[in-house]
């Protein structure tokens, strides 16, 4: 009896751990820099190259927010799909100095990606800090209005990254906050309705704030 209750244990505590799935969703404040912007071959718009200002608006319907599942086969490496729906709204100098009606991806500067985590459990206390990173694709609402061309419309407009960095802290057994720094890079070419192209590259930056479910 002994003996197999020795057996028994070494064998259970030589198992790797159970993996765990987790669902995240979280909001924050997302801001992007100014990018260049370049239209051509379009019936209605004129060929132009511009600096683009961008707002966020992030707290503006549809606010920004992303959602997670991720997959942990161990405590200190995860993979998962991340939906990030970013937007950014062209500023009051670019309007006026285009002369557009309207020049947006409010809809979602929708960026898909699948990521891979690192952490290091409760390094800190309870709190675990992490960094993560992936690769993608950018689908965003393009949405152009100038005189009679008006593009409005979700497309696939090229790749994209993301990276951030944060920390969890536990709310029990299976709940748990976080906060991180979250930064995207998308290379965006758009078909205008009136059959031009739009392009721009576009980055995001952003402060979340989140809560995960683990099962």
């Amino acid at each position: 009896m002994r003996l197999g209750s020795c057996v028994a244990a070494i064998t259970m505590s030589c198992s790797p751990a159970v993996a765990e799935f987790e669902f995240s969703i979280y909001g924050g404040i997302q801001s992007s820099p100014h990018s260049p912007v370049t239209i051509s071959g379009d019936s209605t718009i004129a060929d132009q190259d511009f600096t683009a200002g961008w707002e966020g608006q992030s707290f503006e319907p549809p606010p920004y927010y992303g959602i997670r599942a991720t997959w942990w086969p161990s405590e200190s490496f995860g993979i998962g799909v991340d939906v990030n729906h970013a937007k950014v709204y062209a500023d009051g100098e670019t309007i006026d100095e285009t002369g557009f009606e309207r020049f947006e991806f409010s809809d979602g500067l929708n960026i898909v990606t699948l990521n891979a985590y690192r952490s290091w459990g409760r390094a800190i206390g309870n709190i675990s800090p992490y960094l993560g990173g992936g690769i993608g694709v950018s689908v965003p609402h393009v949405e152009l209005t100038e005189g009679d061309s008006e593009t409005s419309g979700y497309q696939l407009t090229g790749p994209a990254v993301a990276w951030m960095a944060g920390a969890t802290f536990p709310l029990g057994d299976q709940w748990e906050i976080f906060g991180e720094y979250k930064g995207t890079f998308s290379m965006n070419s758009a078909e205008l309705d009136t059959g031009g192209t739009l392009e721009t590259d576009i980055v995001t930056n952003s402060i979340n704030l989140g809560v995960s479910f683990n099962f």
